[in-house]
């Protein structure tokens, strides 16, 4: 069975919508040598996407390749535990293989529930859909931000009653935030998103970087973009200087002595960054991709590297990710189920294991950022994306209050 799917996500080059439309049509004549040749192509420019990777696992099948069949379909149940390949004819050539059963038990191995999180509290503001998290230490203050409500709010951590923090009408969807090491300014990447209160055409893609003086909670500098800008990440160094991850435009731009500049063009292999973070001596960058995995970037020597994952682990999907004590610790979202992993570095920073810190909780509808803060992790559990109709109406009924969660690590 040929999965027809609308492609989502529009890829410019015209020879990709075609080569589509192509390997459709060989499907449908029984040309599957042909059908195999377009999915391969459109799966090397866009990987992970989960009808090129369901319809090149199947080619590879129509056309007896066991092997490249087998190791498709393990890609695809690694990121969509809840595909239903097994009642597909177009893979009763596998069935009578063992590794066709094994690949059964992967898929019910996927679907196991690990919960070691607790949940802290509960806000009282059900319609912020927050994003952002941070924990000011000198006041103790904790706050996050606001994709639909355009704001960061402080909350109690005891009680969840939440307070507006930062209100502005000019500004845009509230992503993440940081501090400075000083604990002086609040840096904050925000962008123009159809589910923020009043939208516009006018706004779609605009982008702004704040300078937030906590002290006075006034934006002290903007840095705004126009054209094609998500800014969904950023991190701060010891000196004050500023990285932001643009899933927009894949670009990592930096801020220094108040100036933004572009910094690391990767529009050339690179599809949508998100996560951005710093290792403790500040000497290597590590940024995701939604669909390629974490790059890494050595700010002494210039180079960077994209990193092959372990045995059972999958690049996909990657959102929010921190650094802590020689490992990156990331929420996977963009895979079924939802999970978040702890990947340990060894002496030449590669991956050298992981191990799945949650995973398919009830609680997870898309948590997206999380934050380090002593020996614990915390993050939101719940971020109402698909909570919204066509029209970017937010239906209240789909999703519950803001559940903040709490991973004691040692």
């Amino acid at each position: 069975m040929f999965v027809f799917f609308f492609v989502s996500v529009v890829i410019q080059a015209q020879s990709a919508k075609e080569l589509y439309t192509k390997g459709t049509k060989a499907y449908e004549a029984k040309d599957y040598n042909t059908f195999l040749k377009c999915f391969q192509t459109l799966d090397s420019l866009r990987p992970f996407h989960p009808t090129y990777t369901y319809n090149l696992a199947s080619a590879y099948s129509m056309t007896s390749n066991r092997e490249k069949a087998l190791e498709t379909l393990k890609r695809l149940v690694q990121m969509n535990s809840a595909t239903e390949f097994e009642k597909d004819t177009d893979f009763n050539y596998l069935k009578e293989t063992g590794g066709f059963d094994n690949l059964i038990q992967l898929k019910a191995s996927q679907n196991k529930t690990i919960a070691n999180a607790q949940i802290v509290v509960s806000l009282s503001e059900k319609e912020l859909h927050p994003e952002g998290l941070c924990y000011l230490k000198k006041s103790k203050t904790w706050l996050a931000t606001s994709i639909r409500k355009r704001k960061i709010v402080a909350f109690d951590s005891k009680t969840g009653t939440c307070s507006d923090w930062l209100t502005d009408k000019t500004m845009l969807a509230v992503f993440a935030m940081k501090p400075d090491a000083k604990g002086t300014y609040l840096w904050v990447a925000t962008a123009a998103m159809p589910e923020m209160e009043s939208f516009s055409k006018a706004l779609e893609g605009k982008a702004e970087i704040l300078k937030v003086d906590i002290k006075t909670k006034k934006i002290v500098k903007r840095f705004p973009m126009e054209a094609n800008h998500v800014f969904g990440d950023l991190v701060v160094t010891k000196n004050n200087v500023v990285y932001v991850s643009d899933s927009g435009t894949a670009m990592i731009y930096k801020i220094e002595k108040d100036e933004i500049s572009d910094w690391l063009s990767l529009e050339k292999e690179a599809y949508n960054l998100q996560g951005i973070t710093l290792n403790t001596d500040e000497s290597k960058l590590f940024i995701a991709d939604y669909l390629k995995g974490i790059l890494m970037i050595s700010l002494e020597k210039g180079t960077k590297k994209w990193w092959s994952f372990p045995e059972g682990a999958i690049a996909k999907g990657i959102d929010g990710m921190i650094f802590y004590k020689n490992s990156l610790i990331a929420i996977h979202n963009g895979v079924k189920p939802i999970r978040v992993i702890q990947y340990f570095l060894d002496a030449d920073n590669q991956i050298s294991a992981y191990k799945i810190l949650e995973n398919n909780r009830p609680e997870f509808n898309e948590p997206a950022q999380l934050i380090n803060v002593g020996n614990s992790i915390y993050y939101f559990a719940n971020c109402p994306w698909n909570a919204y109709d066509a029209s970017f109406n937010l239906d209240t009924t789909k999703f519950e209050n803001p559940k903040l969660f709490e991973l004691i690590l040692e």
